[in-house]
């Protein structure tokens, strides 16, 4: 049965008008020695294209899926792999991501559960032998149960830290078994609404004892994905204790896990913290820690996690430019953890938003490799601090000086004249190479 009716999606070219085609992804092009495919390693997010129905605080769905029609909730799982796997296909996406809770519906209790989570793999591993298709990562959905009200790793509760625990290991075996090449912690409620209430103390211990026995279990059972941890700062609570990529770091090195762990950057979490998206993979590059992105972009005029499908061409240009110069996503991916808008709710506006955003990226990548090749950014860089490439500077690079000596040759020289940031001109430049990057 064919959920969607639509044709395979092509690559067309700029000028195309069929708005089912791609204009700027071409997965065969070459960029920098890698083709597009391999460069960008898109994955569709199995939550927000499958299992959202376009609720808001303010309104029930809006969204009537034909793969839902059916009040049997393992046979709507099951139809639910048969759509996904078909739009992926048709989309050209090469992975997906997933929660357990997305997959399959919960049982009467964990046994239940997990017995449901096997019949739907089954189905899932049947469809992947048939596409081609590969799992990117999978995770656990720790934060949308009741029992999960105050967090899971960091609950005042015992018996709900241990059933997190066992979500989380029957997650990794699931994702083991699907060949899933990373494993994603997100802190949905991993945090606090007040401190009155709160040790901090012992809910950062736990968390840490938590992901130590995440990285012993993966040793046991031989699972050698990546480990990611995705920060964010807020919602749903006040204060989320893996804010940014700083805090995360600071965390990791403080429980000795660093070596265990990357990070999966999200857009629009980064915007939430106060920070550019660019900033974040700048962070996680400079730190050796960038694993994986959640692609997807905020509204500027909400303070929320507004999850949109990516257009903004500047920011996914700055964002190539960033993965590029880290040597590319290794096992990452960029996944779509994008939802159609509330007003979007036709199944053929899952395609409409998909090419949206790949060709987004698309269009980014080719601008940072053309930036690259150029070495616009770079050279303007190296001549910034050209000063700590000789003389003075080079003995502080070297630490072949302390204050005694930087005293007595401040006292002897003085300051150079500072130079232009010129960072209109950059500003200007980078325009540029977006307008004509296909000239």
């Amino acid at each position: 049965m064919s959920y969607f009716n639509v044709e395979k999606i092509s690559y067309e070219g700029p000028k195309s008008k069929n708005p089912f085609s791609f204009k700027y992804y071409n997965p065969d092009e070459i960029v920098l020695g890698k083709t597009m495919k391999e460069h960008c390693r898109f994955a569709m997010s199995y939550w927000h294209t499958l299992t959202y129905m376009g609720n808001d605080p303010f309104g029930g769905p809006t969204m009537f899926r034909p793969w839902d029609n059916t009040n049997d909730t393992m046979e709507k799982a099951i139809e639910r792999v048969h759509a996904a796997f078909e739009f992926m296909d048709k989309m050209q996406i090469p992975f997906f991501c997933f929660h357990d809770a997305d997959i399959a519906p919960r049982g009467k209790d964990l046994k239940e559960t997990n017995e449901r989570l096997d019949k739907i793999v089954a189905v899932i591993k049947e469809e992947m032998n048939r596409t081609g298709i590969k799992c990117l990562w999978g995770t656990t959905n720790a934060f949308g149960d009741d029992k999960f009200v105050h967090g899971a790793g960091t609950s005042c509760n015992a018996t709900v830290f241990a059933y997190a625990a066992a979500q989380i290991k029957k997650a990794m075996e699931i994702t083991k078994e699907l060949g899933g090449e990373n494993y994603v912690f997100w802190g949905g409620r991993e945090g606090y609404e007040t401190l009155l209430n709160t040790d901090t103390g012992l809910e950062l211990d736990n968390l840490a004892r938590l992901l130590k026995m995440a990285v012993d279990y993966a040793k046991e059972i031989g699972f050698t994905g990546q480990f990611l941890i995705e920060p964010k700062p807020m919602e749903p609570t006040k204060h989320q204790y893996d804010f940014d990529t700083a805090t995360v770091l600071s965390f990791l090195r403080k429980y000795d896990l660093l070596d265990s762990f990357k990070l999966n950057i999200e857009a629009n979490h980064a915007t939430l913290a106060g920070h550019t998206f660019q900033h974040e993979l700048n962070q996680c590059r400079i730190n050796g820690v960038l694993g994986s992105v959640d692609a997807n972009q905020g509204d500027p005029m909400l303070g929320w996690d507004t999850d949109q499908f990516p257009t903004n061409i500047y920011d996914t240009t700055l964002a190539m430019y960033e993965i590029l110069l880290a040597g590319g996503l290794g096992k990452g991916g960029l996944n779509f953890d994008s939802k159609v808008r509330r007003g979007s709710f036709e199944e053929d506006d899952l395609f409409l938003s998909y090419i949206a955003g790949m060709d987004t990226f698309a269009h980014g990548l080719k601008v940072a490799a053309a930036l690259l090749e150029d070495r616009v950014l770079e050279d303007f860089k190296a001549r910034r601090y050209a000063s700590y490439q000789e003389g003075i500077g080079k003995d502080i690079i070297d630490g072949k000086v302390g204050f005694k000596e930087l005293e007595a040759f401040a006292l002897s020289n003085g300051v150079t004249k500072n130079t232009s940031g010129r960072q209109e001109m950059l500003e200007s430049i980078l325009n540029q190479y977006i307008a004509n990057v296909n000239e």
